[in-house]
């Protein structure tokens, strides 16, 4: 058994958040039927790279879904869609706001069919506020969020290094689609769920805008370093950087001792406040008359031997190396029918009695066309 088995989800997304979302659910079993325009959606043409003609963009986010082409835009299929919508649990869009209600479609009109239908909406800003008709893209919500105004060095604006408003937000929702389940087994009752790329990275903030609350004063890029703790961020050493996490004082003892650190006692840097207001001095110190001495692997294993958390900075060949990544299933292989065997990453959540299961390859266009229409018990004609 599956914890999500039985969970019936219509997913009408494309590109990345939504899609994000729905394979979570599928992963934990629900059966998730992916309906695409004619021309399927965007990121099959995505690329390069393709596997044998399919995008790698594509194959990386909707394993465990079953595919049907629908023009939603036509009345016959839209009545297909309003007969799978009256015996699903779920439906999941991430359409510009009002583009379902164009069509007839929205949350009202599905909640006429089903009651119990659970629509969960992901947009660039939310269905309502000013803003609400921007476009949902991942770049656009990561410079408007403020994420830009505090990564990189400070010396140009900088994006974070994967989609994280898009993955953020297919997050949000499938953790919304979950709390409405919850409340249906209560109320009997379905629910519209509605977030956005915008919310999903001002609700990660947290510290950052406590600080901005507390102080008043603007959160600038720091590179690597934390805004409260030092020395905590990347540093050089002999052959590289490293990264270090020395989150309180304790750890700082054990830092000064083991490394050694000559000036580690001195009043600038004794305690943690201390070091962040003297924190562009210890490092470039630490840098110079410490760190430099010994290649980056010696450094981590000393820092590591006496508790100080301490790692390399892994490229992508690094990781999929790394003998974790085995030890936690979080590379799996699937069989698909036109690109063969593929790599795809594993399930981060593990649960102890029903675990995800990384079953089916991304599908190819249509090709679950008979069996969906089947499974719902519809005719083309009908």
């Amino acid at each position: 058994m599956q914890a999500l088995e039985d969970l019936v989800v219509i997913d009408l997304t494309r590109i990345l958040t939504g899609p994000f979302c729905t394979m979570m659910l599928a992963d934990f079993g629900a059966e998730v039927i992916k309906v695409e325009p004619p021309q399927g959606d965007d990121t099959r043409k995505w690329g390069p790279p393709f596997v044998h003609g399919e995008s790698a963009y594509f194959l990386s986010v909707n394993r465990n879904k079953r595919s049907i082409v629908l023009d939603l835009k036509t009345d016959t299929d839209q009545n297909i869609f309003r007969k799978m919508v009256a015996q699903a649990d779920v439906v999941v869009e991430n359409f510009r706001p009002g583009t379902l209600d164009k069509w007839g479609l929205g949350y009202n009109e599905l909640s006429r069919i089903n009651s119990k239908i659970i629509m969960a909406s992901i947009s660039g800003f939310g269905a309502t506020g000013p803003e609400r008709h921007l476009p949902g893209y991942d770049v656009i919500a990561q410079a408007m969020s403020g994420l830009m105004s505090v990564t990189g060095d400070g010396t140009h604006p900088t994006k974070a290094g994967f989609s994280v408003g898009d993955i953020g937000a297919g997050m949000w929702a499938a953790y919304g689609i979950m709390a409405a389940l919850w409340a249906r087994e209560r109320t009997g009752r379905g629910q519209w769920v509605d977030t956005s790329l915008f919310e999903a990275l001002v609700s990660w903030q947290t510290y950052q805008a406590g600080n901005y609350f507390a102080s008043g004063k603007e959160p600038v890029a720091l590179g690597s370093a934390h805004p409260n703790i030092a020395p905590y961020q990347a540093v050089k050493a002999q052959d590289g950087y490293f990264v270090l996490a020395c989150g309180n004082d304790g750890l700082w003892e054990k830092m000064v001792e083991v490394c050694p650190i000559p000036f580690g006692h001195d009043r600038e840097y004794r305690t943690n406040p201390d070091r962040v207001i003297h924190r562009e001095e210890l490092i470039r110190r630490l840098e110079e008359e410490v760190f430099a001495a010994k290649p980056v692997v010696q450094w981590v294993d000393i820092l590591r031997s006496v508790g100080v958390p301490a790692a390399p900075i892994q490229s992508f060949s690094e990781v999929f190396h790394d003998p974790q990544i085995k030890a936690r299933e979080m590379v799996q292989v699937l069989h698909h029918p036109i690109a063969g065997d593929i790599q795809v990453l594993g399930i981060p959540v593990k649960l102890s009695n029903t675990p995800g299961v990384v079953a089916l390859p991304p599908p190819t266009l249509d090709q679950h066309r008979n069996e969906i229409l089947a499974r719902f018990g519809i005719t083309e004609s009908s």
